[in-house]
């Protein structure tokens, strides 16, 4: 956790990650702010700055005395704010450059085809 970025959007990113990839499936608890900290060496507020944001988005809810939990759905609108992001930043760029290219859309599929054949 060093990017430049935010430790706490780094936290919520990483809780975020573990949703989708299913490591912490919905309805189930997060870690505790408290050992988040812990185990990432860094100020409580810090992480409960992270968890208050999934919080807010509806990704985490919270069980009043217990913690925070996963809600229902949450990898579902994570994965699909994650391909939008996807095509925001790779997709779009990608064609804008074969346009300029003068690439026919056709041509990158193929391209891609073949790169993954390749792999």
């Amino acid at each position: 956790m060093d990017d430049g970025r935010p430790l706490f959007l780094q936290i919520a990113e990483q809780i975020e990650g573990s949703i989708v990839s299913g490591a912490i499936e919905e309805e189930t608890q997060v870690p505790s702010t408290n050992e988040l900290a812990a185990f990432h060496r860094i100020n409580p507020a810090t992480a409960a700055k992270g968890v208050a944001q999934l919080a807010a988005d509806g990704i985490l809810y919270k069980k009043r005395g217990i913690g925070m939990f996963v809600a229902t759905g949450a990898r579902s609108r994570l994965l699909e704010r994650r391909r939008e992001e996807f095509a925001r930043q790779f997709v779009g760029p990608l064609m804008q450059e074969a346009h300029q290219l003068g690439l026919e859309t056709d041509f990158v599929k193929k391209l891609i085809d073949t790169w993954q054949e390749n792999q």
